[in-house]
């Protein structure tokens, strides 16, 4: 009995870890088909077995883990940069996958105790209950909503579109019904429950054909030619410029020479996150005599840069997007808001920083926190623009990075390179096309190793510079679509789907009773 078990848990581990390759980079969608289906039957089996429901939570686990271990890996290599924090990695690699497999195994216990049968309302149950879960993963204390089975279906951009309805939260919880499908099959106790099976690949179609109209509707909209440009910046500069006292001269002349300024075009230009080592937004006029020969009054420049502030007779640090004139006079910054642990702050900072630990990021104390998101309204020489800012993992959020949609362009800047050349930068990417979708903006986004694109509303790529080059892009032309549902009502229609299931649930139980 006790080999069985750990065969048990080892086949869970596999299923979890199976499952990660239906995300990107990968996208083997099919697979999840499988998987969920195969999880879901050993829940039921087993809960037919045991009646001590409390096993189900280390089952969980282990499906968890087996799912996180092997698609977060790549959280560890921001560790390898500083060699104060080497000795974590070892605790990374297993800590952060198991404490994210704990809302897993909450998802597996709570399914045992109440009880499901074979029955299509269990299906339902299970669904609903995976969906709120996840939807608690991205909540709860800072929240962390990465790599939600949804994102399996980045790809097939016909299909997600739907999350300009219903939103992410709402097409996962879809998602989970529709990879555990299949067991509805096999654990069918009649003819008509095939017909849920079908129900699911028909609603998956209309999605499809949904999305392609609202694609062909959206290229037949009126293009506008913007009488200014934005220019998206890609770098590739080493990570290492802020272990290696980097000459700061030698970043900024490499980032002017990319941005290839043209003295009468009007152009904004964007640069990454944290890009210039060593200098904070008040130390940056000092540089002025570095861009006097090429920038001028049709230019403005929006870079990721550190800002301080004297609050109390106490220096606070904030990571921002702060824009600039040519003569680098400050004009408007954003501090951001959704900082991420260990990373950018120091949870129990002064617990742990008397161990010796510290932020990644940061090496003179913790970032913190900006006050509020508020969209940067640009009016300057004869140009005006409105763009809702994100910095770094702020992008993956949904739901949560605007109450008020009237603004032009979503900009996110990010320095992916404490990924290395893992699949994180390309999971990190790919949230920037479910927030464009969601939105119904163009994400405007420049990355330091990483991918730089601009997205349109639809969700589709249309310029893009991949991970480790330099270069750049320009948004000169731009088309229009009216509010989205989800960015009108946001999350409140993941609330009016849990409602829709929880009435399926007693629909399909009341029906077997009968």
């Amino acid at each position: 009995m006790k080999n069985k078990f750990y065969i048990e848990l080892i086949y869970l581990i596999l299923l979890g870890v199976l499952t990660s390759l239906s995300l990107p980079p990968f996208n083997y969608v099919v697979i999840n088909f499988l998987t969920f289906s195969l999880f879901y039957i050993f829940l039921i089996k087993k809960i037919e077995f045991y009646k001590n429901k409390k096993i189900f939570f280390l089952y969980g686990w282990f499906f968890g883990f087996g799912y996180f271990v092997s698609n977060l890996y790549w959280i560890s290599i921001s560790l390898t940069f500083d060699q104060s924090f080497k000795f974590l990695i070892p605790f990374t690699i297993i800590l952060i996958p198991g404490l994210l497999a704990l809302f897993y195994a909450l998802v597996a216990y709570l399914f045992a105790v109440l009880k499901p049968n074979k029955s299509l309302s269990s299906f339902f149950l299970f669904s609903l209950i995976f969906g709120i879960v996840e939807f608690l993963r991205g909540s709860i204390l800072t929240g962390f909503p990465w790599n939600l089975i949804a994102y399996s279906f980045s790809n097939q951009i016909e299909i997600l579109n739907i999350a300009s309805v219903i939103g992410t939260y709402s097409f996962n919880l879809f998602c989970i019904s529709l990879f555990t499908s299949p067991s509805i099959f096999i654990l069918r106790e009649n003819k008509k429950d095939i017909s849920v099976c079908v129900a699911f690949l028909i609603i998956t179609l209309s999605f499809y054909v949904l999305g392609s109209q609202n694609l062909e509707k959206f290229d037949n909209q009126e293009v506008k030619n913007l009488d200014y440009k934005i220019r998206i910046l890609s770098s590739n500069i080493s990570i290492d410029r802020f272990y290696n006292n980097v000459d700061p001269i030698s970043a900024i002349e490499e980032l002017i020479e990319i941005s290839s300024p043209k003295k009468s075009e009007k152009i904004i230009f964007i640069w990454p996150e944290g890009i210039i080592p060593g200098i904070s937004q008040d130390q940056l006029v000092e540089y002025k005599w570095l861009f006097e020969e090429k920038f001028n009054e049709n230019h403005l420049l929006a870079i990721g840069i550190n800002s301080k502030e004297d609050q109390s007779k106490t220096i606070k640090y904030f990571n921002s997007l702060s824009i600039f004139d040519h003569n680098l006079n400050i004009i408007n910054s954003y501090k951001k808001i959704n900082l991420v642990p260990f990373g950018e702050f120091l949870p129990f900072e002064k617990l742990l920083k008397g161990i010796g630990l510290k932020t990644i990021t940061n090496d003179y104390q913790s970032y913190s926190k900006g006050k509020e998101r508020n969209i940067i309204d640009l009016k300057y020489n004869n140009l005006s623009v409105k763009i809702l800012p994100l910095i770094c993992y702020e992008i993956i959020y949904s739901g949560k990075i605007f109450t008020n949609s009237n603004f032009d362009y979503i900009v996110n800047i990010s320095e992916d390179g404490w990924f290395g050349k893992s699949i994180g930068p390309e999971q990190h990417f790919t949230h920037s096309i479910f927030r464009a979708i969601e939105s119904g903006k163009y994400v405007l986004r420049s990355a330091n190793n990483g991918t730089t694109a601009i997205i349109n509303p639809m969700g589709l790529v249309e310029q893009k510079i991949d991970i480790n080059n330099s270069g750049y892009i320009d948004l000169s032309e731009s088309r229009k679509i009216e509010m989205t549902l989800f960015a009108k009502f946001g999350n409140k229609i993941f609330g009016l789907i849990i409602l829709l299931y929880i009435f399926l649930i007693f629909s399909f139980k009341k029906l077997k009773n009968e």
